[in-house]
């Protein structure tokens, strides 16, 4: 039996009136922007308010999301530095929450022309772990791309440039091929803006796969892709499940209404989020994100329509 979905109920509004909303259990904020880079302020409004109003981003209509039963948060970040002054916030709640923090070095393409340094983000991150713990803090290097002088090898070496300094901060890096010509804009926007980028074939999947490996020996990290078709549990690299009842349940063992939610791993499948790629791992959650709001404008990203 699957997910029959989450919990309706009927809250008030700031305005007076009465809505009925969804309560999820498990929120992402956000896989569409980058919360915490810059709405962390927002967020924590919402939190106080009890609701946000969310547009669904396929036909436009509005929808209300409580977070009346809210247990989790999954954060989505390049930059979690503005969100670091609102943690404790989120601790007074009672909230659980980790964080998927993407940190690549594409700055010789200008691929993320608006993000902070890479030095600065690698301070912020050893920042936020030191706060929150290593476990809460997974490392992304996401999407993985080729380009004018950007070859396999050398892709490994930026990976690395970043690995060996991230380890001691984390346990986990996930990575994630580009798909690039699965969504229209990206592709045209990186077409117009040159560098030669382009995905990875299986065959370079696997060779960089093979070599990632070897250099990350030392890291002492754990590998796992994210939403990929191909398999590479023979090097050790696993299929990751970026919201993952496993991790939530290792980190909130005394959250009841939580586990309840979980259930026995041995039952979980039923969570499975459908609304994803047929690849992707994740359980069920509630994005309150939006389209075309996170002004990174990374140019790469499927979220934005931006002509970047």
């Amino acid at each position: 039996m699957g997910f029959k979905g989450w919990e309706k109920l009927f809250a008030p509004a700031e305005n007076g009136d009465t809505i009925e909303a969804v309560a999820p259990v498990i929120v992402s904020a956000s896989r569409r922007t980058d919360i915490p880079a810059f709405h962390a302020e927002w967020l924590v409004e919402r939190l106080q308010a009890g609701y946000v109003k969310w547009a669904n981003p396929f036909n436009g209509l509005p929808r209300y999301i409580s977070f009346a039963r809210t247990r989790a948060l999954v954060f989505w970040t390049k930059n979690p530095k503005p969100i670091l002054p609102y943690l404790g916030d989120l601790d007074r709640r009672g909230l659980g929450y980790y964080f998927q923090f993407t940190l690549n070095d594409y700055e010789p393409e200008g691929l993320e022309a608006n993000l902070p340094s890479l030095e600065e983000r690698m301070e912020t991150f050893s920042d936020l772990s030191g706060r929150v713990g290593r476990s809460k803090v997974i490392w992304r290097y996401d999407p993985l791309l080729l380009g004018d002088g950007l070859d396999v090898d050398r892709l490994v070496e930026r990976v690395a440039r970043v690995g060996e300094l991230v380890p001691p901060p984390t346990e986990k890096l996930i990575i994630a091929f580009a798909d690039i010509e699965r969504y229209v804009k990206v592709r045209n926007r990186l077409r117009r803006f040159g560098g030669g980028c382009r995905e990875l074939s299986t065959e370079e999947m696997r060779l960089f796969a093979e070599k990632l490996v070897i250099a990350a020996r030392p890291w002492g990290l754990a590998i796992a892709t994210c939403a990929e078709a191909i398999g590479l549990e023979d090097l050790g690299i696993e299929k990751n499940r970026c919201i993952d009842d496993r991790l939530l349940a290792q980190l909130f063992p005394d959250d009841p209404e939580l586990l309840r939610f979980l259930g026995p791993e041995e039952t979980r499948h039923r969570l499975k989020d459908k609304g994803q790629r047929k690849e992707c791992g994740c359980i069920v959650s509630k994005d309150i994100g939006a389209y075309d709001t996170c002004p990174h404008l990374c140019r790469y990203c499927y979220a934005n329509s931006s002509s970047r």
